[in-house]
């Protein structure tokens, strides 16, 4: 007996009684929307870089580690109400704002065949006591939701050797010194020539996730890397 009537009436009695609403606008969500209303998700401000070869997030991580794939989902522009969704995750302990992200973003890659040659899926690591005070690693759960998306396995291969400052309020440099030497490799076996996607939730400079590819780089030249945020922010 089909129940799938039921379900709908259910949900709609639900959706009248707890109305969700866009994260982006605070408009009412239709049936079939999630996260966001149809406008806000159309307004998105998408970055496209993975449709370009040499982007600015090339440009932004040129360094000691070459980087195949880079690719960011929007703009991110602190104040905007885009930039919110993750400040909310991120501060509010919201991830599932982060797996809904992810999944429409990994619909949107799938035009392009971005993970056809990808192997592993590494997220940026946080201190233990800074994931203590914050609850989760915002960048391991993005990377679990691309996982999740994609069927590529998520390999816990980095740690972050000590605790750092917020980078935030940093320049450039300041990033940059604020990362040097924090990120190790634990496991070269399990990443030895292997395609990697290192994957952080915003990529401003570029110092963090830099700085994770270039020690992997060191210990394991073999190695492919590509990179993916949600966010990428204008640098000035």
């Amino acid at each position: 007996m089909d129940l799938t009537w039921l379900k709908e009436w259910g949900d709609d009695v639900l959706r009248v009684i707890f109305p969700k609403v866009c994260e982006v606008c605070g408009r009412s969500l239709a049936r079939g929307e999630n996260l966001m209303c149809l406008h806000c998700n159309l307004d998105m401000p998408r970055t496209r870089l993975h449709l370009e070869n040499f982007n600015i997030l090339h440009q932004r991580l040129v360094g000691k580690a070459p980087i195949e794939k880079a690719t960011g989902y929007f703009y991110y522009y602190r104040e905007s109400d885009y930039a919110r969704l993750i400040q909310i995750a991120k501060y509010n302990n919201r991830p599932a704002i982060i797996n809904q992200l992810a999944t429409q973003f990994v619909n949107e890659l799938r035009t392009i065949q971005f993970f056809d040659d990808i192997d592993i899926i590494i997220p940026v690591p946080m201190h233990w006591l800074k994931r203590l005070n914050r609850g989760y690693n915002q960048s391991e759960v993005l990377a679990k939701a691309l996982s999740k998306a994609t069927g590529i396995a998520v390999v816990d291969a980095l740690k972050a050797s000590r605790g750092h400052g917020t980078q935030t309020r940093k320049n450039r440099y300041e990033r940059w010194e604020n990362t040097k030497g924090l990120y190790q490799v634990k496991n070269v076996d399990a990443i030895e020539g292997k395609h990697l996607l290192i994957v952080d939730d915003v990529i401003t400079t570029g110092a963090t996730i830099l700085a994770c590819c270039e020690e992997i780089h060191r210990v394991s030249p073999t190695t492919r890397l590509s990179v993916l945020s949600l966010g990428v922010t204008h640098l000035q």
